[in-house]
C-alpha cells in the first residue's frame, strides 16, 4: 500500500458516525488464545487517534477487555466492538476470544463483520497455527470473506518472520502458496546480548521504502545497497501473486514483457489497485508484521500499513452478499441491498446486560437506517445450534430508545445508523442474539447463522432460599445472552443442567451468575437419567387393609411381571375373573402401579418396558376405595421386584468425532476404553476421519474436554440419543451402591 502519513480524524474516545456504507469497514480479528488480538486493537486504536494511551492485558486496562472478568482473568471472553477513524472511514474493530470455550463469541464477530484479519503469535505458532485459527479460516474459505495475516511477537527471541510467512503460505494456501505472501519486511535492529535482533521497521515491497521507527516517529528512508537483491526477488513474487490473484490479463502482460524487473515498469498505483482487488475478492492473502507502539510513542510498527490495507484494501458493506431473508412464516424473500435509503434490516449480533442501562443489543444494519424513537418489527427464533429442538418464532413491535456507538465500555450517543454499520440499542424488548430487525408492517427474518452444540453439563442449584427465586430469571438472561449455552430442566434426575462448550465457558457461567446477578449457586455432578426395567419374570401380591375405627381400608391384588422390547413403554393387562376385584377398581389399580413405575424400584429410575397383567384380588363392599387399591397395586409392583431381577438401563448416544488423521488411532482407542463400539470410519476433506460409533452416555459426560485434550484441540463431536441399554451388573451395583439400595415408598 502506499506508505503515507495520515491525519488522525478521531477525536481520542469517540469516534463520528459513518454517513454512508461506503465509508463503513467492517473487520473481525480472528486469532488463537495470547497471539495479540487486544494488544493489536490497542494499537489501531491508539495509531488512529481515538486512543491518547495504549492499555495493557497484563494491567487490565485495555479497551476491548472491560468486563470485570476479563480484567482479573487477562483475557477476551466476549466480543467487543472499538470503531476508530482512519482516511475518511469509520473501521469498526471487533475483538474477538480466542479461546475455543468462547467461540459463540467469534461466529458473532464473523457475521458483524464484512472481512477478518487472522493475527498468529511468531511466538507461539512456530511449528504450526493454532488448529482453532485453522478451523475458523476454512469457514472464512467456504463464504469467501477477504482476509489478511498479521504475525505478532517479532519482538520476541527466536522468533521469523520469514519462518510465520512460509506455515501461514502452507497453512492457509492450501494448493496455492502464493496466495499468501507478504506486503512488509521486517526491518531488524543490531543483535543485543541475547543474541535477538529487534524488530525496528518495514520494507515496503511495493513502493521498495525502508519505513523506519527506531526514533518513536515513523521515517521512509532508501534501502541499503546490500538489501536491493533480496528486497528485488521478493517484490517480484508479489507482485506475480498479485496480478494472477486479480485474475488482471493486461497487467501480466505488462509484467512479463518487461523481463526479470518487469515490476519496475508498472505504475505503483495500477499495481495497489490490483492488490486491493484480490484482496476484496478473497483470493489473496498480504501478510504484514505487528508490534505494539513503544513508551511514549505514538505508532506502533505496522500499525499505520494495517489501517492502510483495512481502508483501501478491505470491502465495503457495500460489496457484501445481503443475508438470506424470509418471512416470519418461512417463505423466502428478496433480502433488500445495503441502501441507507432502503427498507430496514437489521440483526442482534450480541446481547449483553449492563446494570445500569439493562439489556443491550449489538446490531448490524444491513439495510435501511436505523434511528431513535422508531418503531420496529422484532422477530425471531434463536440461533441454529446444532442438536438442539428449534425455537418458536417470537414477535413484537418494539420501539427503539436511545442510540449509542460502542467503544468497550463506553457508549457514545449517536443520531442514526446508516446501512453496514454497527450500533447499541438499549432496551430492545426482549431481544436475544440472532433476532432480526425490520420495517414495521413488513417483517422479515434474517436466517440464523450456526452454533456449535453445547456438550459439557453442569448441574446448578440455588446456594440458599434466597436464592432461589432469582435463579430461574438470571439463568434465563444468561442464556438470551449467550446462544451457546443451554438450559436443561431434567425431568428425571430433577436437575437444572447448563450445558457449556467447556470448562472455561462453564466458570464464567458461573462467575457471571454470581457477581453480575448476584445469585450464589453451587455446582453439582451431573446425573445421567437412568432406566429400570424387569430381566425376568416376576409376580407379587399388594394387600392394603387398615381397620382401626372409623372408615377402613382394603384393598388386595395380584399382579404378574413379564419383560417386554426395549421401547415398548408399560402395558397394563387386565385378567381378572370372576369380579374379585371390582370393575370401577381396576384403573385404580393400574393407576397406582403405574405411579410406582414413575418413581422406580431399585434406585429410584422409572421403570420401562414391562407388561403388568392384574390377575386376581380382594375388595370389601364398605372398606374398598380407590385410593386402596391404588396403594395395593404399588405395593404389588414392589413385591415383584423384590422377587425378581432388576435391571439398570442406561442411555446410549450415537457418536460422530471429526478428527486429524493422525489422531484416529488414539481417538477410537479412547473410545474403546468408554466401553464405546465403534460402528465405523469415513473419510473427510482436509486429511480428517469421521468415526462413528456407539457409547454409553454415563461415559462421555467430560468427554468435550478429553477430546479436546487428546486430539490438541483439533476434534470435534456431535452426539444423539440412540436407545436405553442393560448396564453391565457390576455398574449398576455400584450406582445402586452410590444413590442407596432400597425400594422407595409408595
Amino acid at each position: 500500500m502506499g506508505e503515507k502519513t495520515h491525519a488522525h480524524p478521531g477525536a481520542a474516545g469517540g469516534v463520528p458516525a459513518a454517513g454512508h456504507p461506503s465509508a463503513v469497514r467492517n473487520v473481525v480479528l480472528v486469532g488463537h488464545s495470547g497471539s495479540g488480538k487486544t494488544t493489536l486493537v490497542e494499537a489501531l486504536a491508539l495509531t488512529a487517534g481515538a486512543l491518547n494511551r495504549a492499555g495493557r492485558v497484563e494491567d487490565g486496562a485495555t479497551v476491548s477487555d472491560h468486563d470485570e472478568i476479563e480484567r482479573r482473568r487477562h483475557r477476551s471472553v466476549h466480543l467487543s466492538a472499538v470503531p476508530v477513524a482512519w482516511d475518511g472511514c469509520k473501521v469498526n474493530l471487533l475483538d474477538t476470544p480466542g479461546y475455543a470455550d468462547f467461540v459463540g463469541e467469534l461466529r458473532a464477530g464473523l457475521r458483524a463483520a464484512d472481512a477478518a484479519l487472522f493475527v498468529v503469535s511468531a511466538a507461539q505458532e512456530a511449528e504450526s497455527v493454532a488448529a482453532t485459527t485453522r478451523a475458523v479460516w476454512e469457514e472464512c474459505t467456504l463464504v469467501g470473506m477477504p482476509r489478511a495475516i498479521v504475525v505478532t511477537h517479532l519482538d520476541t527471541a527466536r522468533t521469523s518472520f520469514e519462518e510465520m510467512t512460509r506455515i501461514c503460505a502452507e497453512t492457509f494456501g492450501g494448493d496455492d502458496p502464493d496466495a499468501v505472501l507478504p506486503l512488509y519486511l521486517p526491518v531488524l535492529g543490531p543483535e543485543g546480548a541475547d543474541g535477538h535482533a529487534p524488530l525496528t521497521g518495514l520494507t515496503g515491497l511495493l513502493t521498495q521504502r525502508i519505513l523506519d521507527y527506531s526514533s518513536g516517529e515513523r521515517a521512509e528512508l532508501p534501502p541499503a545497497p546490500e538489501q536491493e537483491g533480496p528486497l528485488t526477488q521478493a517484490r517480484n513474487r508479489l507482485i506475480e501473486g498479485i496480478i494472477a490473484e486479480s485474475e488482471d490479463e493486461s497487467l501480466m502482460d505488462r509484467y512479463l514483457d518487461g523481463g526479470d524487473g518487469g515490476g519496475d515498469g508498472i505504475d505503483i498505483s495500477t499495481l495497489i489497485a490490483d492488490l486491493e482487488r484480490a484482496v476484496a475478492r478473497g483470493s489473496f492473502f498480504p501478510v504484514l508484521a505487528a508490534a505494539p507502539a513503544a513508551d511514549g510513542a505514538r505508532q506502533g510498527i505496522g500499525t499505520v500499513e494495517l489501517l492502510e490495507l483495512i481502508t483501501r484494501g478491505f470491502p465495503t458493506p457495500l460489496e457484501r452478499t445481503p443475508p438470506v431473508v424470509t418471512t416470519p412464516s418461512g417463505v423466502p424473500r428478496t433480502a433488500p441491498a445495503c441502501d441507507p435509503e432502503g427498507p430496514l434490516l437489521a440483526e442482534v449480533v450480541k446481547t449483553s446486560s449492563d446494570p445500569y442501562a439493562g439489556r443491550v443489543s449489538l446490531v448490524r444494519v444491513f439495510s435501511g437506517t436505523l434511528r431513535p424513537d422508531d418503531t420496529v418489527h422484532l422477530c425471531g427464533h434463536g440461533l441454529d445450534a446444532a442438536g438442539q429442538e428449534p425455537r418458536p418464532c417470537h414477535e413484537a413491535e418494539v420501539r427503539v430508545a436511545s442510540l449509542t456507538s460502542p467503544f468497550g465500555r463506553q457508549q457514545h450517543p449517536v443520531d442514526r445508523c446508516v446501512a453496514g454499520d454497527l450500533v447499541c440499542v438499549a432496551r430492545l424488548g426482549e431481544a436475544e442474539t440472532g433476532d432480526t430487525l425490520s420495517a414495521s408492517g413488513d417483517p422479515v427474518l434474517i436466517e440464523p447463522w450456526s452454533t456449535p452444540d453445547p456438550l459439557l453439563p453442569t448441574a446448578v442449584r440455588a446456594h440458599g432460599k434466597a436464592d432461589e427465586d432469582k435463579l430461574s430469571h438470571a439463568l434465563a438472561r444468561l442464556v438470551a445472552e449467550d446462544p451457546t449455552l443451554r438450559l436443561e430442566q431434567n425431568p428425571d434426575t430433577h436437575q437444572v443442567v447448563l450445558w457449556c462448550l467447556g470448562e472455561a465457558h462453564q466458570e464464567v457461567a458461573l462467575e457471571r451468575l454470581r457477581n453480575r446477578y448476584g445469585v450464589q449457586v453451587d455446582a453439582e455432578p451431573h446425573r445421567v437419567a437412568l432406566r429400570e426395567t424387569f430381566g425376568g419374570r416376576g409376580s407379587g401380591r399388594g394387600r392394603h387393609v387398615k381397620q382401626s375405627g372409623g372408615h377402613g381400608q382394603f384393598a388386595i391384588c395380584e399382579i404378574e411381571v413379564d419383560p417386554l422390547p426395549a421401547g415398548s413403554g408399560i402395558e397394563f393387562v387386565d385378567k381378572v375373573v370372576g369380579g374379585s376385584v371390582p370393575r370401577q377398581f381396576i384403573p385404580s389399580v393400574e393407576k397406582g402401579v403405574r405411579a410406582q413405575a414413575a418413581r422406580g424400584l431399585s434406585a429410584g429410575h422409572p421403570l420401562v418396558d414391562v407388561r403388568v397383567t392384574l390377575l386376581d384380588g380382594k375388595a370389601h363392599s364398605v372398606d374398598s376405595s380407590d385410593a386402596a387399591f391404588q396403594t395395593a397395586g404399588a405395593l404389588a409392583l414392589r413385591e415383584a421386584a423384590a422377587d425378581a431381577r432388576i435391571q439398570l438401563l442406561e442411555p446410549v448416544c450415537e457418536v460422530t468425532v471429526l478428527i486429524p488423521d493422525d489422531y484416529v488411532g488414539p481417538v477410537m482407542s479412547d473410545l474403546s476404553g468408554r466401553r464405546g463400539r465403534v460402528v465405523g470410519t469415513e473419510q473427510s476433506p482436509g486429511g480428517r476421519t469421521l468415526v462413528r460409533a456407539e457409547v454409553p452416555e454415563t461415559e462421555i459426560g467430560r468427554y468435550a474436554l478429553d477430546l479436546r485434550s487428546l486430539t490438541h484441540g483439533t476434534g470435534r463431536f456431535d452426539r444423539t440419543h440412540a436407545r436405553f441399554e442393560a448396564m453391565p451388573p457390576q455398574l449398576a451395583d455400584r450406582v445402586r451402591a452410590e444413590q442407596g439400595d432400597g425400594s422407595p415408598g409408595a
